[in-house]
Formats: structure tokens, sequence, C-alpha cells
């Protein structure tokens, strides 16, 4: 798949000649490709103008033209910025239940796959996450809640328990079955860029262009769901910021968001309070890197991602408000 990288893009005033950035309210009018020739989105074939500015069919029931916050609720004791903080179940709903009013997606994961992290066997993380959605959804949270996993049978159970989506950050690689199951529940999944697993995952971090290399590892990815019976409009991809990456490789695949776009499917972004941010912050506890993790979602929603994944979901989403409104584009009360 061609890579390229929308050019122009604004998101007010716009241009007459402007195009949606995947739907989104911002825009671009040319692009350039990967040797740097530029080219006018006249000349572009309409397939390739449509991958770049359609906007993606709804996820859970919620329309991808504003920027959705999606906040994670982790229910492990390790991991690398909430660890224990929600491990037990009155913890995990009574944070659900305040993200509910300020996220439009709650993703829960009961695994860490912080780089050097060791895997957890299926059964204990079948009995760290289902009985939490179960507990949620008991509760009468309605709010659309995504499984973070890499396992098939951690997913399964976690749909069986009111689930409606899923987040492999392996994208399929560590378990082949995860395909089984998105395909044949017709659910949600994002497909996440990474490389070996995340005990060892820093250890190769190495890439001559981070951007094309993972790209077309995602696009190959994609490809893979589809062979296995997931509809396109199921699929979502992630760049992996952080996973097998140094601060350089998150820079630069910051930097050129908007040529994932090119894939045709919603972008997750996941960067809340990682390393790098508190690298570049000077924030060595992942619990002070909010602001930073903050302003690289704004930028992000810049870039048309449709979906941001954050453990601070008030602040996020109140700089959303702020960024919105004075875009001209301010929320509805009801967050719409």
């Amino acid at each position: 798949m061609t890579l390229l990288r929308p050019l122009g893009m604004t998101y007010r005033p716009r241009p007459a000649d402007a195009l949606p950035l995947a739907g989104s309210r911002a825009a671009w009018w040319h692009t350039a490709l990967q040797d740097g020739a530029e080219w006018e989105a006249a000349a572009l074939d309409p397939a390739t103008r449509a991958r770049l500015s359609d906007l993606r069919p709804a996820i859970c029931g919620l329309r991808l033209d504003r920027p959705l916050v999606m906040g994670i609720l982790n229910v492990t004791p390790d991991s690398f910025s909430d660890g224990g903080r929600h491990f037990s179940l009155d913890a995990a709903v009574a944070r659900a239940r305040q993200m509910a009013t300020e996220a439009e997606i709650i993703d829960i994961g009961g695994e860490s796959t912080r780089p050097g992290s060791r895997e957890v066997p299926e059964d204990e993380e079948i009995a760290r996450t289902a009985p939490v959605i179960r507990a949620i959804r008991a509760a009468g949270i309605a709010t659309p809640i995504s499984i973070d996993t890499r396992k098939a049978r951690v997913a399964a159970a976690a749909l069986d328990a009111g689930a409606d989506m899923l987040n492999d950050v392996t994208a399929m690689r560590f378990d082949p079955d995860m395909a089984l199951v998105a395909a044949d529940r017709q659910v949600p999944i994002c497909l996440m860029h990474s490389v070996a697993d995340p005990e060892t995952m820093q250890q190769h971090a190495r890439y001559d262009d981070v951007v094309r290399e993972v790209h077309d590892h995602l696009a190959g990815r994609i490809d893979v769901a589809l062979s296995a019976g997931i509809a396109m409009a199921n699929i979502i991809a992630d760049p992996g910021i952080g996973f097998g990456k140094v601060k350089d490789h998150n820079l630069a695949l910051l930097d050129d968001l908007a040529a994932f776009h090119g894939l045709g499917v919603p972008l997750l972004l996941g960067v809340s309070r990682k390393r790098f941010i508190g690298t570049i912050g000077r924030a060595e506890v992942a619990a002070d890197r909010m602001p930073g993790s903050v302003a690289v979602a704004l930028h992000g929603a810049t870039q048309g991602v449709q979906i941001l994944r954050v453990h601070d979901t008030a602040e996020t989403r109140q700089a959303l408000r702020l960024w919105q409104a004075l875009a001209g584009d301010e929320e509805s009360e009801d967050g719409a």
C-alpha cells in the first residue's frame, strides 16, 4: 500500500478546496508521497481520496467525526502508571462510574504490557477482568467497554461478561485465535503495532524508516483480519507509541500520524503517561505526566485521530472541549 502523507492540514479556517481528514473536523488539501513528490488531492484516484477523507463507520454506535476519549481502567497490580489502584472490584466499578461521565469508551486490562512485563496466565487474567465487566454492567453503566488483551480466551470471556470491543496490542500475532473471536462475534478490534513481546520489545527498537515500517506492518495485519472474516468497518489501527520504540521513533510517528489515515480505518492513539513524555517533560513519576499527555492527545486530535486512549479522562475531556470551542466546533452538553 502506498504511503501518503496528507499536508496542508488545518482545523479552521479551511480553504475552499479542502477535504476532511478521515471524516474529522481536521482538513487537508494536498498530499506528499514517500519519495517527496507532491500530488494535489484532485489528482489522486477516487479510492485513495476516499481512504484519506471518508468518515469512518461508527464504533460501538459512536460517531467518529470528533475525537472520542477512551479511559484506561487497569485491574492489575503492576501496570506502569496505576498498578494496584483499581485492583479491587469496588474500586474498579467506582472508577468506571466516574469514567462514564468523562469518556465514551472504557478500556479494561488485566495484564500489564509495560516494557519488561511478564505474561499473566489466561485463567488469572480472566479472573481479573470478567467479574469487573459483569459488575460494571450490573451497576447499570452502559458505556461501551473494550477489553485490552492479547489472548482469545480472555477476549471471549470479556465479551460474554458484557464487553463490546477488543484491543490487542499484538494485532493478533500473539494468539491467532483472536481473529476467530472478532470475526465470530462481529465486534470491533483495535490492531496495534508492536514487536516481539512486552518483556523484550525494547531490545528490538530498530527501524530504518519507522513510519513506513509501522504503516506497512499495520496494513499487513489489516489484510490478515480481513482474510479471517473481520469486517473492515470493525477494524481500528494503533501505531503503538512506546511499544518497541524509543523517543525519536515515537516523535516521528506522532509527527506523521496523518499518514496512517491511508490505511482506511479509524486510528487510536495511546500515549498517556508514557516514558518519552516524562523524558521530554522532565517528569520521572508516571502520574506526574498528565499535562504532557494532554498536550500529545490534542496533537492527535489535530491530526484527525478518532480515539484517544488516556488515564486522565476528565483533564483530556476538558482540554478537548476548550480546543474545539476555540476552533468553532464546540461540543454540545451531551458530549456529541
